[in-house]
């Protein structure tokens, strides 16, 4: 037994509505975005300012710098292994202007100190 579906009150607007009027308009395909020109970049910037949004884009290039006057230390070295430990500041302060002076990156300096202890104290 079929039960029959309760009349919601709309099916008369359904018998006068035409797809073609929701369309896209002619020439364009339906998947076609259209085109808009795109603003300059200080009207958004200002349009952004006066609604409160602030830049999460970084001030300046972002290194891993440990004091003023550092030289960036980022490059492909090959070493993938991570290694942590405490220390005091000025030791981590002394290990870096060390790193600094030789043009090493941290890595390369951790294994020039390695070498340079087990010259020292393997006799």
């Amino acid at each position: 037994m079929a039960r029959e579906r309760a009349d919601l009150g709309f099916s008369d607007a359904l018998d006068e509505f035409d797809p073609e009027e929701w369309g896209p308009p002619k020439g364009r395909a339906a998947n076609d975005k259209p085109v808009l020109p795109r603003p300059e970049k200080a009207a958004t910037s200002q349009a952004a300012a006066a609604a409160g949004f602030r830049s999460r884009e970084p001030k300046t290039a972002p290194d891993s710098r440990v004091g003023e006057g550092a030289a960036p230390r980022r490059r492909r070295t090959g070493r993938n292994a991570q290694f942590n430990l405490k220390a005091k500041p000025e030791t981590i302060a002394a290990f870096c202007a060390v790193a600094d002076r030789q043009g090493w990156g941290l890595g390369e300096t951790l294994e020039q100190a390695v070498a340079l202890l087990e010259r020292e104290f393997s006799a």
